[in-house]
């Protein structure tokens, strides 16, 4: 048993025309005619319900497809029932109808090529008259309509959205060369901008979308801003290799000094030739960074040497010293209880002797000789403020200058009388101001007077 197929178009089949009285071949619509312009796309699939709605078969296994305008024969069917038959055929129809949404999720996706798409679904549409299927053809019809009446807009959405697409990666594409450029010309730090660069490749890569033409010239700006920052790191670092050979070169010298100086016992001196050594290793420049502490290690190693054996003989003076400084706080002890400023004759000369004996006891330790000159130096101005003040109130010019001061200051409340007669009174009140500050300095004048 086999069932024969031939080709045929669908309509609506919401009326069921009665089939007529002899079974053949009868004419269906003509689906050339667009009867839905600018149909919207459903996006839904058409599915056949009941497949009674739509067709038949006859008791001769003819099978007919139901439409608004009569019957058509789409087949015969001799495999089996006619319900088997109805569902055969329905099931290539719903094959049909798969493509059609597969057509129209492309087009509303706007994926592909929108003109292939609507020759695809004018291949369809045309061969829809005779299409061997029962189902909703009309339907069907009218979603292949919408979608060659929408493809063409479609690809004009397309094509324009592709420009726009095109524009913004040259756009981006700019920026980034532009970007490279800035740090091939400017940049110096050398890590961040090398990094920075190798991700502007990686960027690059992703944007696509732009013509050959516009690509290969944007691309030679980037490769070259990405070879002139090469060759400038490049030198950059091999400037940077020779100074840190120099430098090593400079740092194994001052290493030699420092370990010919390292058993010296000329303290002063030699610790200030150290210090000097330190000032040239630090204006040296770094090293090989392989190399650099070690060249630290061994310069420094010169240097605790000499600083550990000056420790060492200080340490042993600083014992030697400790008689001296107790003999002269004992000195001190003495004379800040004897030496009596009234006297300053006897002060005089008790100081003379402290300073030759304290003199003849030489040094004391390090960490005493402030506390022990700070008192000596006390002692000494006790005594020369004494001096100063006796000086003062023995002085006969103190008398003197009291009286120019009392005499100062009638001649300026004289003055100011004066301007009040003459009706002067912001002059009067500065002279007045005046007479006051020299009563004043009159008044300490005469206190000083007063005191021998």
């Amino acid at each position: 048993m086999t069932a024969s197929d031939s080709e045929s178009p669908a309509t609506d089949g919401s009326s069921t025309p009665k089939p007529g009285p002899k079974p053949g071949p009868r004419p269906g619509p003509n689906p050339g005619a667009r009867s839905v312009t600018n149909a919207p796309i459903t996006h839904q699939p058409t599915r056949v319900g009941d497949p009674h709605q739509f067709g038949r078969v006859d008791e001769m296994g003819i099978v007919w497809l139901k439409t608004a305008d009569g019957e058509r024969e789409v087949g015969q069917w001799q495999a089996g029932s006619p319900e088997d038959g109805l569902a055969h055929f329905s099931r290539r129809f719903e094959d049909l109808a798969t493509e059609v949404e597969i057509l129209e999720e492309r087009l509303a996706a706007r994926s592909g090529d929108p003109r292939k798409t609507r020759a695809a679904a004018q291949h369809l549409l045309d061969a829809l008259p005779t299409a061997h299927v029962i189902g909703n053809v009309a339907a069907l019809q009218s979603r292949l309509l919408a979608i060659t009446d929408t493809a063409d807009e479609v690809a004009e959405e397309a094509k324009a959205q592709r420009a726009h697409d095109r524009e913004a990666a040259i756009a981006r594409k700019e920026a980034l060369a532009v970007e490279a450029e800035t740090l091939a010309d400017d940049s110096t730090q050398w890590k961040d901008a090398g990094d920075r660069i190798r991700t502007i490749l990686d960027e690059w890569r992703e944007i696509k979308g732009i013509d050959r033409k516009s690509d290969d010239a944007l691309w030679k700006r980037y490769a070259r801003a990405r070879d002139k920052f090469n060759r400038r790191r490049g030198t950059h670092f091999a400037e940077l290799d020779r100074d840190r050979g120099a430098a090593k070169d400079r740092k194994e010298e001052l290493i030699a000094q420092a370990e010919e100086l390292s058993s010296s016992t000329d303290w002063g001196p030699t610790a200030g030739r150290f210090r000097d050594l330190m000032t040239e290793w630090k204006g040296a420049g770094r090293g090989p960074r392989d190399v650099d502490d070690a060249l630290w290690q061994r310069f420094k190693a010169a240097q605790d040497i000499f600083f550990s054996a000056r420790n060492i003989d200080a340490a042993q003076r600083d014992d030697e010293f400790t008689a001296n400084a107790e003999a002269k706080s004992a000195l001190l002890d003495e004379a800040e209880r004897t030496i009596d400023t009234a006297d300053l004759a006897a002060a005089r000369r008790s100081f003379r002797n402290l300073q030759e004996r304290w003199d003849e006891l030489g040094k004391v330790p390090r960490n005493q000789m402030t506390r022990l000159d700070g008192r000596f130096r006390a002692l000494e101005r006790r005594i020369r403020d004494a001096e100063n003040e006796t000086w003062r109130r023995d002085d006969p010019e103190v008398a003197a200058r009291a009286a120019q001061f009392a005499e100062k200051v009638a001649a300026l409340e004289d003055q100011a009388r004066k301007a009040d007669e003459r009706g002067k009174a912001d002059e009067a009140a500065k002279l007045r101001e005046q007479a006051e500050q020299w009563r004043e300095w009159a008044k300490t004048a005469e206190g000083a007077v007063s005191d021998r």
